[in-house]
């Protein structure tokens, strides 16, 4: 597992700072995001550190399924009957915290298309 000292989604994930921890396994940590745009509103990030889904994919797509899996655990589980995954890569597209994150985002009706 490699991980950036100075990232703050690893840090996370090493316990330096507190998350509320929803779900966890080998290769994700799931947290309720701090800002939530629906009731629920979850980041799922891969336990090794990665820019975005892209090169998170190129050091290993069994992750980004990984991802998926949890998603869609996390989703059964508050009985969610539909949600988005989303992932933004680039500065473009809205990231602002440059690890690898899926955001689960469900719990009322959701528009398309997104802002």
């Amino acid at each position: 597992m490699t991980l950036d000292p100075e990232c703050i989604f690893c840090k996370i994930i090493e316990g330096q700072i507190p998350a509320e921890i929803i779900y966890r396994n080998e290769n994700v940590v799931a947290f309720n995001d701090l800002n939530p745009q629906a009731p629920t509103h979850i980041l799922i990030i891969p336990t090794l550190h990665a820019e975005n889904a892209a090169a998170i994919s190129a050091i290993s797509p069994t992750i980004i399924a990984a991802m998926h899996r949890a998603a869609d655990a996390i989703a059964a589980e508050r009985g969610l009957t539909g949600y988005r995954s989303v992932f933004n890569t680039g500065a473009d597209a809205g990231q602002s915290v440059f690890h690898a994150h899926l955001h689960l985002i469900g719990g009322r009706g959701l528009a398309w298309p997104p802002g």
